[in-house]
């Protein structure tokens, strides 16, 4: 786990299709898909892919002017390219923004994320196409996003980054005080969560102990009536 990141620094369709990076085995169809998938990059792109923003979750109706008067206040620009149907010219929903400068980029990178335009809050990242190795588009089963509703998330990417997977620890190590600072502080909190648990079932214990007590106390009032009643039945008997 030495070389984990939350960041892929290459494109693993596989590990894109786990939350923590580290599954043995596809778990949706769409990861074989991407899997089997030989992606060739668009070679009618142009352009410098490592001065070139993805900006996507667009509204419908946002044009390139619209992106041009948002994105140039961050730095001088020199292309807009809003991907459009090409058989209905309507927008897509994402672009593509090419700076002349890289401060420029950097700074809208870190800016313009989840920024809202046109009622729309949009997600900004590098282009990946044609700068992450192995990269594979959402259509053929990659990316690094995907709707919980589709069951087809992915990650490594900055909108879902990888969680750091879950190691779990030496028992022996933590019981008796070795190992890292972080295990130590794992043990001690399991001990806090032991405790707390031993009070939750005292103080429920002991509000069920009255109850039990009134309950005891029921019997014990009903059998002394139940005994009462049989004497004075003797008593009649006898009477008779």
């Amino acid at each position: 786990m030495n070389d984990w990141a939350p960041i892929a620094k290459e494109y693993d369709p596989l590990k894109a299709g786990s939350i923590d990076g580290t599954d043995e085995e596809p778990h949706d169809r769409a990861i074989w898909r991407a899997m089997l998938a030989r992606y060739v990059p668009n070679k009618g792109v142009t352009g410098d892919p490592h001065l070139t923003l993805f900006v996507a979750r667009l509204n419908l109706q946002t044009t390139e002017e619209k992106l041009k008067e948002v994105f140039s206040r961050y730095g001088d620009i020199r292309k807009i390219r809003l991907v459009r149907d090409l058989v209905t010219g309507f927008s897509k929903g994402y672009a593509f923004i090419e700076y002349k400068e890289e401060r420029a980029l950097l700074k809208a990178h870190r800016d313009a994320n989840r920024l809202v335009i046109d009622q729309h809050e949009i997600f900004v990242d590098f282009e990946l196409e044609r700068t992450l190795k192995g990269w594979i588009p959402r259509r053929l089963g990659g990316g690094c996003g995907g709707k919980k509703e589709s069951g087809q998330l992915r990650f490594g990417g900055r909108d879902r980054p990888f969680r750091k997977p879950i190691n779990l620890p030496n028992m022996k190590n933590d019981f008796y005080g070795e190992g890292s600072a972080e295990k130590r502080n794992w043990s001690r909190e399991g001990t806090r969560d032991w405790r707390t648990r031993d009070r939750d079932h005292e103080r429920s214990r002991d509000k069920r102990w009255p109850e039990r007590e009134r309950s005891w106390a029921w019997g014990e009032s009903e059998r002394d009536a139940k005994e009462e009643r049989s004497r004075g039945r003797e008593r009649k008997d006898r009477d008779r």
